[in-house]
Parts: structure tokens; sequence; C-alpha cells
């Protein structure tokens, strides 16, 4: 594993580093974030903040995907030297994104594997799309260029939402069956979409376009940190500024087109964007400049693995429904609601702490292991 970068003098310029640990760090507690929100112990008591807003809105659970993307974008610009990029670089990207697009297909055909109705999006699937655009478009344009790029994805996105009519509805709309991202996930996925609808998905076709500028605004940020004449303090002094000025537009541009998730609405980027540079910032800052790594490893240990605790923590629930337990009733449940039902449901009143310590205990045991493997400098690449 290289070696964290030495403590930098903020009021000096700052060296351009290879490895940032704030990075790490805010990728690990945003992966064990997800955990937590993937992994309740029961999925009927959740409280609020750790469920996805219904439509419109946002709750912090809103956040994890995008702030990963954003951390997608980031790694992109540390790991892409464009002053020596090698003939075989894009074919190393292209082969990164198939593999995580299949992970995601795995995830998602798993245990049935009934490829007639497997969900072909998904969050690996997304990750996958916006890593291969991202990456080109930072290999092939300027820092300005992206910037422009940025824009447009963005108001392209809001305009051919809100003003082309929809097939068969007659009318532009943000309705979660009859918008036109629905509409197309339809026509080019029907049978392969998100089970809970059927008729649309969180991760559709159409809305991965303004995904992708989430992974740009990450390269911004990326290229930010790495230029070698800015001090510290003014990386971090425009990192807060930029996030200010994003959650600012964010709420302009709510009023006419709504934060939501699922849409992944522009104002949902610049909201998610804001936020997620203002905690690049502040880690950054207290780690990587003031020094301070106090309890930083365990969730660096989130995040140096990130993709293998990602798919494994999703298939280890499901490898334990598989097996059977008999109760003293004579019926059978699934190993995972038996551990459930019979180490946490009795020692609480309320079902929602229950649900609660059940997720927490959850991401404990990934934390254990994952620190073994970091203090073991076991990382796991895809």
């Amino acid at each position: 594993m290289e070696q964290p970068l030495s403590i930098p003098n903020p009021t000096e310029p700052a060296l351009k580093p290879t490895r940032l640990l704030a990075l790490d760090f805010f990728r690990g507690l945003t992966v064990a974030a997800m955990t937590l929100v993937n992994n309740p112990g029961d999925w009927g008591h959740i409280y609020a903040p750790l469920e996805h807003a219904e439509w419109h809105g946002w709750t912090p659970t809103d956040l994890i995907f995008p702030f990963f993307l954003f951390i997608v974008g980031v790694s992109i610009s540390f790991a892409i030297n464009k002053e020596r990029v090698s003939p075989g670089l894009v074919a190393k990207i292209i082969r990164r994104s198939l593999v995580l697009f299949g992970l995601g297909l795995l995830l998602n055909l798993f245990p049935a594997f009934d490829f007639s109705t497997v969900r072909i999006p998904g969050v690996l699937q997304r990750i996958a799309l916006v890593y291969l655009a991202a990456s080109l478009i930072y290999l092939n344009t300027s820092t300005k260029s992206q910037v422009w790029l940025i824009a447009l994805l963005l108001i392209g996105y809001w305009l051919i939402m809100t003003l082309v009519p929809v097939p068969g509805v007659g009318y532009a709309n943000l309705e979660p069956t009859t918008n036109l991202g629905a509409w197309i996930d339809r026509t080019l996925l029907g049978g392969h979409l998100w089970k809970s609808s059927k008729v649309w998905d969180p991760e559709g076709l159409l809305s991965t376009v303004p995904a992708i500028a989430t992974g740009l605004s990450g390269i911004l940020a990326g290229t930010l940190l790495r230029t070698p004449n800015r001090s510290a303090a003014d990386k971090v002094a425009w990192l807060f500024t930029a996030g200010c000025l994003a959650l600012l537009g964010a709420y302009v541009w709510n009023g006419f087109f709504p934060i939501n998730k699922s849409l992944w609405t522009s104002s949902f980027v610049l909201l998610t964007a804001g936020l997620a540079l203002q905690g690049l910032a502040l880690c950054y800052w207290l780690i990587d400049v003031q020094g301070y790594r106090k309890g930083t490893p365990l969730f660096v240990a989130f995040g140096v693995n990130a993709i293998t605790v990602f798919v494994l923590s999703g298939l280890i629930p499901r490898i334990l429904g598989m097996i059977h337990v008999r109760q003293a009733d004579g019926s059978e449940v699934g190993a995972q609601q038996w551990l459930y039902e019979t180490f946490f449901v009795p020692n609480f009143e309320s079902p929602y702490n229950a649900s609660l310590v059940g997720g927490l205990t959850y991401v404990l045991i990934w934390a254990v292991i994952l620190y073994w493997m970091y203090a073991k400098k076991v990382i796991i690449k895809v």
C-alpha cells in the first residue's frame, strides 16, 4: 500500500500528492454508511433518516450514492496521469468498467440466476458507466471544458425532462411512472427493471447522464487538490466556496426542477456535489493538513476495499436467507431472520431500535474484517 502523505504546511504551496488519506477516509465513511442503510435488521422498521426520500426532497441516505460517484471522480484525477498516458490505459479503463458492470449483474442475478427477468441497471452498473465516461472525458478534455460539459449535461437534462413530451402521455412531467426517463427504461429494458416498481428504475438510463456530471465534479475537486502551486489553505477555501455556490444553485433550481434522487435531477447533482465538496474539504484540512488521524484507520479500511465490502455485504444476507433454521413451532425461517429475531428483537422494546442495532452490528462485523485486511495490507482491486 502506498504511504499516506506527509503533513504539508498549510501556508506553503502543497506538493502534488500521489495519494490522499482524506480521500480514503471519506470513501470509507461513505461505504460504511452505505453498508448500514443497505442492511437494516428489519426492512419494515427503519428510522426516517436511514431511508430514501419517497420522491421529491432528500434524506441523509440519499447523499451516499452521489458521494461515492463524486469520490470516483476525485480518484480518477489522482489515478490517471494525463501527462503519461500509456497505450493500454483506455483498454484498462474499459476492462475495469466491464468488471464493475458484471459484478452488478451478478448481484442482481444471485441467487436465482434468472436471466429473463434480471434487473440490468443497478448501483455498480451506474458506477461502471460513470467511471468509464468520466475517465474518457478527463483524458480528452481540459478543466475548462469539463466545467462547460457539467453545465451542458445539467441544463440539457433539465430541458429534456421538463420540455420533451412523453410518448403515450403527451406532456413532460416528473412523476415516477410517467416521466421521460421511465418511458425510456420501459422501452429499452422492459422486464429488466427494479422489481419494486417494474415500470421505472432509480438507476435508469437517462438519469445516468446527470450522474456523469456528479463524477466530473469530483474530477474538478481532485484536479484542484493536485495543483502544486496552491497552498493547502487556498485549496480548502476554494472547495468550501465551490460547495456553497453549488448548494445555493441547488436550492434556486429546486424551485422549478425539484431535488430528487431517483430522477437524479440537476438540482440534486448540485446539492450533493456541494455537500461532498465541503465534506472532502473538511476531511482534507483535518487529516492531511492538520494531521488529525485518530480513529481514521477504521474508515480508511472501508475505503481501500470499498467494492469488496459492497459486493460481499450484499451477497452474505442472501446466502444466509437460503439457509433454513427450524423453530420450536416447526416452522422454518432463513438464518438471517433467525439471528435477528433471536439476538436483537427480544432485547429491545422498540422494533426500530432493534433494527438499527442489527444494522450497526453488521457494519461492526465488517469493520473488524476490513481492519484486519488493512493491517495485513490485503487490498482487493477491481
